[in-house]
């Protein structure tokens, strides 16, 4: 399969609206966020942005160094023209974060719901080398997964379910995790499906 005209695909069929992950208000990954009490000029990436209204949010609530990385551009003409003027002060990859080489280090790396789809060991391995390289010392990892006995598809694919452990294990002994929650998401259809968040931060650079 390939993985960037899957997701093309999905988001050439579907409004935003439509998508079984869309939130219109992401409570949990904003509060995660101000736990962490960066400042609000920190560099701030969320990976697999797709078209959430994460970003939206960050920007309304003055967070002012943002970048969205999605393997679909299709997700992230959606955002811009969503942003409007807005969108012209966001960093937009446009990028397999496996595959990804940042510019910058961040301060913060926020995912709901990639890591998940990976389900090939080197492709997570590769996505933890990235992480590592992108996150600035002492740097926050929040993560929402798939929870255990939660969904075991998405979006026609595969997923892996994760709890606190088995997240430690895939990230390594760098990260410490320092919080996390479960969320029932109810998806557009009314589906309710099982999330995990967790907030690690990198204990060395």
């Amino acid at each position: 399969m390939n993985r960037k005209n899957h997701w093309e695909d999905v988001y050439k069929d579907k409004s935003p609206l439509d998508v079984s992950w869309y939130q219109s208000e992401p409570v949990l990954s904003l509060q995660f966020i101000h736990n962490t009490q960066i400042d609000h000029d920190a560099a701030i990436i969320d990976v697999g942005g797709g078209a959430s209204v994460l970003v939206d949010h960050l920007c309304k609530q003055g967070y002012s160094n943002i970048a969205v990385l999605d393997i679909s551009a299709k997700a992230l003409s959606c955002v811009k023209d969503r942003l409007g003027d807005r969108a012209d002060y966001i960093e937009w990859y446009d990028e397999d974060v496996t595959c990804f080489k940042p510019a910058h280090q961040f301060a913060l790396w926020h995912d709901r719901a990639v890591f998940h789809f990976l389900t090939d060991k080197t492709d997570r391995r590769n996505y933890v080398d990235v992480l590592k390289r992108a996150l600035m010392p002492n740097g926050h990892l929040i993560i929402a997964a798939f929870a255990i006995g939660g969904p075991t598809k998405c979006s026609g694919l595969d997923i892996v379910q994760y709890d606190a452990e088995k997240l430690k294990a895939e990230l390594g002994e760098d990260f410490e995790l320092v919080e996390e929650a479960n969320e029932k998401h109810v998806t557009p259809s009314k589906t309710e499906q099982q999330f995990s968040y967790f907030r690690f931060r990198l204990r060395f650079s």
